[in-house]
């Protein structure tokens, strides 16, 4: 696909999600696709904001500061994701530009984004990420904590908590970790998981991913 052009690539990864969808018996529409546009600048981001896509991914708060403020000028109505992990030191600016963040993994982190969002009288659409695989090296709440988290999150910060998210562990099959990531959200109530990247996202879907991250399946190889 890496031959394609980025628009055509675009709707070959939609029409992708709506089979998947529609094998899980959901409209296409119950499945949000980000474009994560990480390590892209605006020239590979312009085609898809031309073919209307409205919904991008970014992992790093400065990254996404240098582009998208010009971009989302041009493009009223883009929704920015930050699907990377957060420094507490970078909570203000995360509000300031994100409308959801996937990456509340902490305590710390939770209360920097509840200050913010406060001081900037503005709500966005939060995650908790949890480490299924329990990896030491990775960001992500353990399994075991997550209702915590949560309890924390809802009861004192007063944060809306749309879902749950999760990267698996590279050599595993993903499809397990999802399973597991939507008997989790069940559980605790969430109706939103956020799974699903370019290489797995169909089989996020089956498992009833509502948002998926795709990067390179639309933009190309990274360089």
């Amino acid at each position: 696909m890496s031959s394609m052009r980025s628009p055509d690539r675009l709707a070959a990864v939609r029409a992708r999600i709506a089979a998947a969808a529609a094998a899980d018996q959901r409209p296409a529409e119950a499945v949000r696709l980000i474009a994560v546009s990480k390590t892209f600048g605006p020239e590979h981001i312009l085609p898809v904001l031309d073919a209307g896509h409205r919904v991008f991914g970014e992992n790093r708060v400065q990254e996404a500061k240098a582009k998208w403020p010009q971009l989302r000028q041009r493009y009223p109505g883009t929704a920015l994701h930050l699907i990377g992990p957060l420094q507490s030191n970078k909570a203000r600016d995360a509000v300031l530009l994100f409308d959801a963040i996937h990456t509340v993994d902490r305590p710390k982190i939770a209360e920097a984004i509840a200050e913010a969002m406060l001081k900037q009288a503005r709500r966005l659409e939060l995650f908790i990420e949890v480490n299924t695989g329990e990896e030491p090296q990775k960001a992500g709440v353990l399994p075991k904590e997550a209702a915590g988290l949560l309890r924390l999150c809802r009861e004192e910060l007063k944060l809306d908590i749309s879902g749950l998210m999760c990267i698996p562990p590279h050599a595993e099959p993903p499809a397990i970790h999802f399973a597991f990531l939507a008997k989790l959200a069940a559980e605790l109530g969430l109706p939103h998981l956020s799974m699903g990247m370019s290489a797995d996202f169909e089989t996020a879907i089956k498992f009833g991913a509502t948002h998926v991250r795709v990067g390179s399946e639309i933009f190309g190889p990274r360089g």
